[in-house]
């Protein structure tokens, strides 16, 4: 066991040439185990080279694992399924935040603590209006988040426990405000302030979709789809804005900064645009007796077209996550009667295929959750410029948690990754006179 991650510990050798080294192995609770090689330059005047860091662990969690051959994600090793069909997301963040499941008495101390969050400060209604009217929301997402930092104060120092536990309230409270207040400012509607007597997922709706010349009463199908989406998205493990948030929290920024930081990597279409390109997709194929075409494209290696929402880079099964998000995609779509949409159409016939083609069967391309998503989003009525906002909405706890696991490792230091350079070597300077 070693002393400083807690860890079973066991010797590896690293040969190179006629000279060997020994660096420790460690092995997690479960998953694959992780040669220790931060004393590699050091013992051996090397480093590593992993482009996009996909066999490199930077840190150790308890938070979430996730099993991509297998098809399974763990929250503090509850199964994803199990926390989206019995839970709430607010018992989820309360989970990511804390290790363990709420009791009766903790829960509604945490509701009522994020409920009585999540206004922002006033002036942040004048600072919406220096965006332009037609601003991308993401946009307006990543300068709003930042900017709770200049408004709340009382809550930056990273030091103190109590401060931290404060910003991470207040993000879980806020941020889903001020993407409603993104949404709302990109339509050109009135603001809408949150009712503490609603929940977290009808609060929001009511917030986005709500307008004062009229009362709003959320539809609860719609208000439990979108706090399951909210569950589904709320932590993936050391993705890139996840990583993003740890690297930017190591340096000693702030919390609001950090979060800031993540969403504006999530906004990259490679990482939380993706069911805005599915929902694309659909729309090029137009009509359900296109699909065969599209199919036949999709298999053709030659082809540049590419079927989006359909396999995913770590689940090599079942994405776990997606069988929740098409129930949920179901429920929504017989709720709101939705029946000659032509894109829902196209995404209706599209799964069936997928699901039963033998091409998609044996390279495992099903459909992921973000081909659900978007579909479920779109006929909730949001535009595809609100999907990637939502996402981090719900990411924000994971982040958050991330962040907080962080800052309390003592083993954790400022992040500083390396590079095997392939510039000019050491040249002199050459005076204008002289340059030909």
């Amino acid at each position: 066991m070693d002393a400083t991650t807690g860890a079973n510990t066991r010797a590896g050798k690293l040969t190179v040439g006629d000279n060997n080294w020994d660096f420790p192995i460690y092995e997690g609770t479960i998953g694959p185990s992780v040669v220790d090689i931060s004393s590699l330059y050091g013992k051996t005047g090397l480093f590593t080279y992993d482009p996009g860091f996909t066999s490199t662990g930077s840190c150790e969690s308890k938070i979430t694992y996730i099993d991509g051959d297998e098809g399974i994600l763990l929250y503090r090793g509850y199964p994803i399924q199990q926390l989206a069909e019995h839970g709430d997301f607010l018992e989820t963040c309360y989970l990511l935040l804390y290790g363990e499941l709420p009791t009766a008495a903790q829960k509604a101390d945490f509701d009522y603590r994020v409920t009585r969050h999540s206004m922002v400060h006033d002036q942040m209604n004048r600072f919406f209006t220096g965006f332009r009217r037609d601003a991308h929301p993401m946009a307006i997402m990543v300068g709003s988040v930042g900017a709770l930092s200049a408004f709340y104060h009382d809550s930056t120092d990273i030091s103190d426990p109590h401060q931290r536990m404060v910003a991470s309230i207040r993000l879980i409270a806020k941020t889903p405000t001020l993407a409603a207040m993104a949404y709302k400012y990109s339509i050109g509607q009135p603001f809408m302030y949150p009712r503490n007597e609603l929940d977290y997922a009808s609060n929001f709706l009511h917030m986005c979709f709500a307008v004062p010349c009229e009362e709003y009463k959320p539809n609860p199908v719609l208000a439990r789809a979108m706090d399951r989406i909210f569950i589904l998205h709320a932590d993936h493990e050391q993705n890139a804005s996840t990583s993003t948030v740890r690297l930017a929290g190591s340096s000693g920024a702030n919390p609001f900064a950090c979060i800031a930081a993540g969403c504006a990597c999530l906004w990259g279409p490679a990482h939380g645009g993706a069911n805005e390109a599915a929902l694309k997709m659909l729309a090029e194929i137009g009509t359900p007796d296109r699909i065969p075409e599209y199919v036949r494209r999709a298999k053709d290696k030659n082809d540049s077209f590419r079927l989006m929402g359909f396999g995913h880079r770590v689940y090599k099964n079942y994405d776990p996550r997606a069988k929740l998000m098409q129930q949920t995609t179901h429920e929504v779509l017989a709720e709101l009667g939705i029946k000659d949409d032509p894109l829902l159409d196209v995404a209706m016939e599209l799964e069936k295929v997928a699901l039963n083609d033998e091409y998609f069967i044996e390279k495992k391309l099903y459909p992921n959750i973000d081909f659900y998503s978007g579909i479920t989003l779109k006929a909730m009525g949001f535009p595809t410029s609100m999907f990637t906002v939502l996402f981090a909405v719900a990411r924000t706890v994971g982040w958050i948690a991330q962040w907080k696991e962080m800052i309390e490792d003592p083993s954790q230091r400022i992040g500083r990754p390396r590079q095997l350079y392939t510039g000019a070597t050491r040249r002199d300077y050459v005076p204008m006179s002289r340059r030909r």
